[in-house]
């Protein structure tokens, strides 16, 4: 089930993608219209610790939408609401994982790391899906762009065994992990080069992980101005997912709603010789398979 976040007239509702056409069902219409469930969450986020008991019940509103007198009053042109991230807001930082490909690490003159290189970005760093966001040529001359695979969690847990990561997973997203170069080189770590506003654009949809049963076979593909930079594959993941999730969980409990960004492909701006920076006008499309594509314009 592909789900998004939206606002309509105002208020910030969620719904699942009609199939073939290019609205969503307004399931919260739907269930205050037909009281088809004894109760249903306000909010995206307040629903994932369901998992797919959730998402059954999303079923069953847009089920009896389909079968009522007049299903159309239920569905949002895609052209009439304002898209909003699948996760508006974070329970805490969103957790990132750095260096997770070998030709990335290559690219940025470093060797594959032995132990796992993680950082976070502040939550108020989310933007949406064709959001225009700033390139921050006031304090930074290497506005940079990482095309990512994000893991949204579902169940909350800590010392997670790695077998077991998956039944934490509610579902995918994509993630551009924008990235202000210097401010990194500069300060010696990565909090207020990856924190700068809007330098966490994800959507467009939050995939269900029982239409993604391997996640670990996925093309990435980064497109700048219409020019490919970056073409990978998430079967080239150092540390794939599970391992990621059991890894980090050793030191900080997961809860619903975090989000933990897995690491880009070779291509980003800095690898090139000369440097391809972003710079205002830039559109940056981001685009995974069985998702979708995240579409960001700078300014």
């Amino acid at each position: 089930m592909k789900l998004l976040s939206f606002r309509f007239e105002g208020k910030e509702r969620f719904g699942p993608k009609v199939k073939k056409e290019e609205a969503v069902w307004d399931v919260l219409a739907i269930q205050q219209e037909l009281q088809v469930l004894p109760s249903f969450p306000n909010r995206l986020i307040e629903g994932l610790p369901q998992g797919m008991e959730f998402v059954e019940q999303i079923r069953k509103l847009t089920e009896a939408a389909s079968k009522s007198e007049q299903p159309e009053q239920f569905k949002l042109s895609f052209s009439d609401i304002e898209w909003l991230a699948p996760i508006s807001r974070t329970p805490k930082n969103i957790i990132c994982i750095g260096k997770n490909y070998a030709d990335h690490a290559k690219e940025m003159g470093a060797d594959a790391p032995v132990e796992m290189v993680v950082f976070t970005k502040a939550p108020n760093t989310i933007a949406a899906d064709e959001q225009t966001v700033s390139v921050h040529s006031d304090v930074t001359e290497a506005y940079d762009y990482e095309g990512e695979l994000a893991v949204v969690i579902g169940k909350a847990g800590k010392n997670i065994p790695k077998q077991m990561a998956y039944d934490y997973v509610f579902g995918y997203t994509i993630a551009n992990d924008l990235t202000a170069r210097d401010l990194q080189s500069k300060h010696q770590q990565y909090f207020l080069g990856k924190s700068l506003e809007g330098s966490c654009p994800m959507g467009p949809y939050l995939v269900t992980k029982d239409e993604i049963p391997q996640a670990q076979n996925l093309s990435i593909v980064t497109k700048v101005n219409d020019e490919l930079r970056q073409n990978g594959n998430t079967e080239n993941m150092i540390r794939r997912v599970d391992e990621l999730i059991s890894e980090v969980s050793k030191y900080v409990a997961l809860e619903p709603g975090d989000v933990l960004l897995t690491g880009t492909p070779a291509g980003v701006g800095k690898g090139f010789n000369p440097p391809k920076f972003l710079k205002a006008g830039d559109t940056v499309k981001v685009s995974i398979e069985s998702i979708g594509t995240l579409v960001t314009h700078l300014s």
